[in-house]
C-alpha cells in the first residue's frame, strides 16, 4: 500500500477523478428523477406531487446522515467505506427500476439518500487530506465539474431515456458508472487513514438529524400551496430550534459529532455564510427561470429549457480558465468578479419581459453562468485552504450539510416569495420583484468577500 506522504500529483489526478465520477452519479441521478416524474405518477397511478416525494426522501435521507459520514470516517477505512458507499447506491439505483411500487421505490430512494450521504463527503475527504496546500486549487478543480456538467445533460438526457426507453432506465443508467468508479477506485485511491477509538454522539446526530431534516421539509411544504404557509413556518421555526440546539451542544460537547472550530478560521467561515447563500441562488435561479419563461412568458418546456441550459453552458466555458483567473486575481478577487457577475446578471433577469430578445435572455443566462462556475470553484479552494488535516474532517461534514440543505431552502423560499407576491401583482411583476429579491440577497456574499486580506489562500496558489 503506497502510503499518503508517498502519494504524488498524478495519483491524487486520478483519485479526484474517481471522487468526482461517485459526484457525477449522485447529481445526474437527483436532477434526473426530477424529469422523469411525470411519467411515473402516470404509471404508478399517483398525483404528480406524490410522485415528488421521490425526491423529497432521497434528500431527507441524505441530511439525516451526512453528519455521520464524518464520524464513520475516522472509525473504519475510508477507501473502504467511499467503495461500500458507492456499491450500495449503485444496487439500490438498479432496484428502483425494477417494479412499478411507489412504497417499494420510496425505500430504495431512501437507501440512495443514505449511502450518497456516504459517498461523495467520504469520497471528498480522502482527496481533501492527501491533498498538499499548493495543488489544492488544481486538484479541487476536478470535483467542480460534476456540479456542472450534470444538471446540463439530466433533462437531455433523461428526455431521451423515457422516449426510448421507459424510466425505469434513469436508475439503470447508474450501474455502469458505479462498476466503473469502484473498480477504478479500487486502484487509483491509494487511502490508508488511521482509525480512531471515538465514541458516537448520539445526541448530537438526533439534533443535527432533526434540524436538517426539518429544514428539508419546511421547504418542501412551503414550496407546495400557499395555503399550508403556517404549517412551512411553523416546521421551519422547530426545525430552528433545534439547529440552535445542536450548535450549542456541538460547541459545548468534549467529543461531538463534528466540530465547529472550523469555523474560527475566516476563509473557511466566510464560505459556509456567504457561500451557503450563493448555493441558495444556484439552487433557486434555474428553477426560476424556467418558471418565468413557461408561466409568465407562456414559452414551451422545451423552448424554456433551451435557454436555461445557457447558464450551464456558461458554467462549463468558463471552467477551463478558472484556474489561471484565480491565480492571476488571488481568491479574493477573482470571487469579486465571479460574484459581481451572478449578482449582475440575477438583477438583470428582474427586467426580463415577454418582448424580451431571445439572444439577450441566452447571454444573460450565460454571463451568471460564468459567474457561477468561477465562483464555485474559487469558494471551494479557499475555503479549506487554511485549515489544518485534523480540521478537515469536521469542516467537511459541515459543508456538505449546509451546501445541500441552501441548495433544497433556495426553491422552497422562492416559491414561497412568489405565491405571496403573486396574491398581490400581477404574474410577470411578481417573477420580476422576485429575480430582484434575489438578486439584492446574493449582494451579501459579495460585501463579505470584500472583509477578506488579499493574500487570503495564497499558499495555495504558489
Amino acid at each position: 500500500m503506497t502510503s499518503n506522504s508517498q502519494m504524488n500529483f498524478s495519483q491524487m489526478k486520478r483519485a479526484a477523478l474517481v471522487v468526482a465520477a461517485a459526484l457525477f452519479m449522485q447529481m445526474l441521478d437527483s436532477t434526473i428523477v426530477t424529469t422523469a416524474l411525470p411519467q411515473i405518477a402516470t404509471d404508478l397511478k399517483v398525483a404528480q406531487s406524490t410522485a415528488s416525494l421521490l425526491v423529497s426522501v432521497y434528500m431527507l435521507f441524505s441530511a439525516i446522515f451526512i453528519p455521520l459520514s464524518g464520524w464513520l470516517a475516522k472509525k473504519v477505512r475510508r477507501k473502504n467505506l467511499f467503495l461500500i458507499a458507492v456499491g450500495l447506491f449503485t444496487v439500490s439505483s438498479v432496484l428502483a427500476g425494477l417494479f412499478n411500487n411507489l412504497t417499494y421505490l420510496l425505500v430504495m430512494r431512501a437507501i440512495q439518500g443514505m449511502s450518497g450521504a456516504l459517498m461523495v463527503p467520504v469520497g471528498r475527504l480522502i482527496i481533501l487530506e492527501n491533498t498538499e496546500p499548493k495543488k489544492m486549487l488544481q486538484i479541487l478543480s476536478y470535483l467542480v465539474w460534476p456540479a456542472l456538467l450534470a444538471p446540463a445533460i439530466a433533462p437531455l438526457l433523461g428526455g431521451y431515456v423515457i422516449a426510448s426507453l421507459s424510466w425505469h432506465w434513469i436508475f439503470f443508467l447508474n450501474l455502469p458508472i458505479g462498476l466503473l468508479i469502484i473498480l477504478t477506485g479500487a486502484f487509483f485511491i491509494l487511502d490508508d487513514n488511521e482509525r480512531e477509538d471515538l465514541p458516537f454522539d448520539l445526541f448530537g446526530f438526533l439534533l443535527v438529524a432533526v434540524a436538517g431534516g426539518g429544514l428539508l421539509i419546511a421547504s418542501e411544504i412551503l414550496s407546495r400551496a400557499l395555503s399550508l404557509f403556517f404549517w412551512g413556518f411553523l416546521v421551519l421555526f422547530v426545525a430552528l430550534v433545534f439547529l440552535a440546539l445542536a450548535w450549542h451542544h456541538l460547541s459545548a460537547s468534549d467529543q461531538p459529532l463534528f466540530s465547529l472550530e472550523p469555523l474560527k478560521v475566516k476563509t473557511f467561515r466566510v464560505y459556509e455564510s456567504g457561500g451557503s447563500i450563493f448555493w441558495m441562488t444556484i439552487g433557486a435561479l434555474p428553477y426560476l427561470l424556467t418558471l418565468v419563461l413557461q408561466v409568465a412568458f407562456h414559452w414551451s418546456p422545451i423552448m424554456a429549457g433551451t435557454y436555461v441550459i445557457f447558464i450551464f453552458i456558461g458554467n462549463i466555458a468558463i471552467k477551463p480558465f478558472t484556474t489561471v483567473i484565480i491565480r492571476r486575481l488571488g481568491y479574493k478577487y477573482a470571487l469579486v468578479v465571479a460574484l459581481s457577475l451572478a449578482s449582475l446578471a440575477t438583477l438583470l433577469m428582474a427586467a426580463f419581459h415577454a418582448d424580451s430578445a431571445k439572444v439577450w435572455i441566452a447571454f444573460v443566462a450565460f454571463v451568471s453562468g460564468v459567474g457561477r462556475s468561477l465562483a464555485l470553484t474559487a469558494y471551494n479552494s479557499l475555503s479549506f485552504s487554511e485549515l489544518s488535516k485534523e480540521q478537515k474532517n469536521s469542516a467537511n461534514t459541515l459543508t456538505s450539510v449546509l451546501q445541500m440543505l441552501s441548495q433544497a431552502l433556495g426553491v422552497g423560499i422562492v416559491a414561497t416569495i412568489l405565491a405571496l407576491l403573486g396574491q398581490v401583482m400581477k404574474t410577470t411583476l411578481a417573477y420580476q420583484v422576485t429575480f430582484l429579491i434575489v438578486g439584492l440577497v446574493s449582494l451579501y456574499p459579495l460585501l463579505e468577500v470584500l472583509t477578506l486580506p488579499k493574500d487570503a489562500g495564497a499558499q495555495t496558489l504558489s
